[in-house]
């Protein structure tokens, strides 16, 4: 394998601009992912890995197919890497080719969540329960940022994520439920959301006024009394289930 040491290698500064440049990773159509977790299931779901930096001696386990790989120095791995202390494995995958979904899909919709970790665990789970398309809308974490696949275990090479206009979310005509506080709020015990969709908003905010208009009816997840709120993915997860159950 190829050796690399200097940081002005074209694959070093490639990679590194996948790790940090959201409107490279989009114009190119590859994201940056980091360790051998990730790469197993990167090749266990078929998804095209273009190139591999590894640290390691020896090569990468044979179990994996053939992709370019190149061994790095620690300084180069160290400056590619989107971790504090770098993992011995950095490698590219292409981007999965979706388009918009259609009008029956049944989706979670996150409206400007900007944290990656949340993003990541709500691929995550929609994974889990077979959720047919998590949708983007507003100013919503990257779910190509090295922080969001990260969380996503594995997950964004098997959930379809999309990124949508608020024109093309109107356009879908969902059975949406948007989870929001309000004198008209529903609590979920007391509805049959199984098939429906589900939005939800950043914990400071909450769902815009633009996507609160698309939904059929605002719903509440009953909480004991003087519990603020909860975590945007833990909100998630249960109005997942609701509407899988």
């Amino acid at each position: 394998m190829e050796k690399i040491t200097s940081r002005k290698h074209p694959l070093a500064a490639h990679l590194k601009k996948l790790g940090t440049d959201s409107t490279a990773r989009y114009e190119r159509g590859e994201f940056l992912c980091d360790g051998i977790k990730l790469l197993r299931e990167a090749v266990a779901s078929n998804c095209v890995v273009t190139a591999a930096l590894t640290s390691r001696d020896s090569a990468l386990p044979t179990a994996l197919p053939n992709f370019p790989t190149y061994v790095a120095s620690p300084e180069v791995m160290e400056y590619v890497s989107p971790l504090k202390s770098a993992q011995d494995i950095i490698f590219a995958c292409k981007m999965p080719e979706l388009s918009v979904p259609i009008s029956t899909e049944q989706c979670v919709v996150l409206d400007g969540v900007q944290d990656p970790g949340n993003v990541g665990t709500v691929l995550r789970t929609a994974a889990a329960f077979g959720i047919d398309r998590v949708l983007l809308v507003g100013n919503c974490a990257d779910a190509y940022n090295p922080k969001t696949v990260r969380a996503t275990m594995g997950a964004i090479f098997r959930q379809p994520v999309t990124r949508v206009t608020l024109e093309e979310l109107a356009a879908l005509e969902l059975n949406l439920f948007g989870a929001a506080l309000g004198a008209d709020a529903q609590p979920i015990t007391e509805l049959n959301l199984r098939g429906a969709s589900v939005a939800i908003g950043s914990e400071g905010r909450g769902l815009s006024d633009a996507v609160l208009e698309l939904c059929r009816a605002r719903v509440v997840i009953p909480m004991r009394q003087g519990t603020e709120s909860l975590n945007a993915a833990a909100a998630a997860a249960i109005l997942m289930w609701e509407i899988r159950k």
